[in-house]
């Protein structure tokens, strides 16, 4: 089928960004008052927070110029991940890229002088606004960070340049990397980065799935250089600044705004590296028995292990699917969820230049916008329930916090929504009928949700934590250097169980997550809070589903391990972790017995 160009799509599948801007002239107005404003804080503020009335002023006043700059970075970004080759919208999500640099800079003065006021004076502050507290110990963290107000203007002036590795990447993959199409038995068939990631993946007919496999490897492999040189740039400019600013290393600079430390970080790869890997070697096994394959390739990994259970699904229908599967989380959540159908908060259209997987935007002061594309694979009900797990923490948060601490750290940000996917599977699990539909349930619960997350994810994290090790250590990468360390992560675990196929050591350039910070294993920590917390409402009911909904109106406004806590979870301790994995390995024991016993 041939890709849609963006203006041919139907717009009942596309998001309504009017809520954002209805005309164009009311986004260049909203720029021209951001602006004014901001020279206005400039000239009130610079050299005078002497005390703690006057910086409980210019938090206040930096707050509202936050809450002004959001829809204007939100409308610019979300217009162009919907067509990358629009270049109406390249202009100006530059144009905003560069603005948001300079007023970055021209405001740098705030956290500056607010850090130049001794702790006592900033507490003061704190305690005659309780609402900024929390921001304050934020900036308390980074006291013995900070450099001189004039380096500090300096680098926030460098935004622009220093965020040009991602979009030289995003502009490289979604708009210059084009593919060929593929042939296989003298037919020929289209070939593209969601066609790829969102259907050849997963296509059952083995032909077909390894030649697309191929054919998409084999045009990565023409831009290796480019995107490694790309990648490089980026981790080096980030230890540049942990060196700057005084961090022991990279992984210590990079883990700060996540408020956790490296104990959290380190365990969560490295117990998911030696105790999943068996069961997940299991569970590639039971596919290859299953389809009959002589010899099991990482092309092979994601096939489904009933394809004739993978039905399609209507936009309609997968709206119900998610409406009954999140019932469980109340009323209100349900109404929000209608709503993001009815007001076209999702963007389901597949286009030429369409940012390719899925996300949650949710700028503070307005609605959540989710962006899929639709192929109207049953799987996608959860991915669906997936984003729309992100829209419902923070329609919640920022309903119920500033704009400062609406949104949590990093480590926490996949745990809403993966417990939608969690509490979908269990849904369709009570609705099963027979031991086929239950498989097909159980297999998607091991190939979407804790595949995706466990596996995709972790093994993007394991490779991640070896290139800023080389980096930490005042090393370099290239593209050969790169494809070592992402085939070396592979090998190890998958073992023998799996030929990692020519093109397999390419994945690292297909994920923006890198230019993220450390993002990656953010995805399984978050599915093991989830995991522990699903099973608590499974058992409690009403209780339960109280404190994770009170969890996710905190936002960003207590850590991750206190936001963990009001959900009944304990991450200090390995214990949440080793349960997950017990209870993947028993999902992939399910598997082996229904597979037995349907056979038999």
């Amino acid at each position: 089928m041939t890709t849609l160009k963006r203006s041919e799509v139907n717009i009942t599948e596309t998001w309504n960004l009017d809520d954002l801007f209805a005309t164009e002239q009311q986004f260049d107005q909203a720029i021209e008052d951001v602006k004014a404003y901001a020279s206005t804080t400039e000239a009130t503020y610079t050299g005078n927070i002497v005390n703690a009335d006057k910086a409980v002023a210019v938090i206040a006043a930096y707050e509202k110029f936050l809450e002004q700059m959001m829809p204007i970075t939100t409308f610019a970004f979300l217009a162009q991940s919907t067509d990358q080759t629009n270049s109406e919208s390249q202009l100006r999500s530059a144009k905003i890229s560069q603005l948001s640099a300079s007023l970055n800079s021209q405001l740098s003065f705030i956290q500056s002088e607010l850090l130049q006021l001794d702790e006592a004076t900033l507490r003061q502050a704190g305690q005659l606004a309780p609402h900024y507290a929390h921001f304050i110990d934020k900036l308390l963290r980074q006291k013995p960070h900070q450099l001189h107000p004039d380096a500090e203007k300096a680098l926030a002036s460098f935004g622009t340049t220093f965020g040009a590795a991602f979009e030289l990447y995003y502009i490289t993959k979604l708009v210059d990397l084009q593919f060929p199409d593929f042939e296989v038995d003298g037919k020929s068939y289209p070939l593209s980065f969601n066609s790829f990631e969102g259907d050849w993946e997963f296509e059952n007919d083995l032909a077909l799935r390894r030649a697309a496999f191929e054919t998409f490897h084999q045009q990565l492999r023409n831009y290796q250089h480019t995107m490694a040189k790309t990648y490089n740039t980026h981790i080096q400019r980030e230890k540049t600044e942990a060196d700057l600013r005084g961090y022991t290393s990279v992984f210590d600079y990079l883990l700060q705004s996540q408020e956790v430390d490296r104990t959290l970080y380190d365990r969560q790869i490295d117990l998911i590296m030696q105790e999943l890997a068996p069961h997940m070697r299991r569970y590639a096994k039971l596919l290859q028995k299953v389809h009959g394959i002589e010899h099991m390739t990482y092309a092979d990994l994601k096939i489904s292990l009933d394809p004739a259970y993978e039905p399609q699904v209507s936009i309609e229908e997968a709206r119900q699917y998610v409406k009954e599967g999140l019932g469980v989380l109340g009323e209100d959540y349900a109404q929000m969820l209608d709503r993001a159908f009815d007001e076209r908060w999702i963007d389901f259209a597949q286009n030429i230049g369409k940012s390719n997987g899925a996300f949650c935007s949710s700028p503070y002061g307005y609605h959540p916008y989710v962006l899929i594309s639709w192929t109207s694979r049953m799987k996608q009900v959860f991915v669906l329930a997936h984003e729309l797990g992100h829209a419902g923490h923070f329609y919640l948060a920022n309903t119920h916090q500033n704009i400062f601490d609406a949104r949590p750290s990093m480590y926490f940000i996949e745990a809403p929504s993966t417990m939608n996917e969690m509490l979908m599977a269990h849904h369709l699990l009570q609705n099963a009928t027979d031991a086929r539909f239950k498989r097909w349930v159980i297999a998607k619960m091991v190939s979407r949700t804790y595949y995706h997350q466990f596996v995709t994810h972790l093994l993007e994290a394991a490779y991640q934590r070896k290139v800023y090790e080389i980096v930490d250590a005042g090393g370099t990468v290239n593209a050969a250097k790169l494809n070592e360390l992402k085939r070396s992560v592979i090998e190890e675990f998958w073992g023998d169980t799996v030929e990692i196929t020519e093109g397999a050591e390419l994945t690292w350039m297909r994920q923006l997550h890198y230019y993220k910070g450390l993002y990656p294993y953010t995805y399984s920590a978050g599915l093991t809070i989830a995991t522990e917390a699903s099973q608590r409402i499974l058992a409690e009911g009403e209780t339960a589903v109280t404190d994770w909904l009170d969890m996710l109106k905190q936002g960003g406004a207590k850590t991750p391990v206190e936001l963990a806590k009001m959900a009944g979870v304990d991450i200090t301790t390995e214990e949440p972790l080793r349960n997950t994995i017990a209870y993947i390995g028993s999902l992939v024991d399910e598997l082996e017995k229904l597979t037995e016993a349907m056979n038999a």
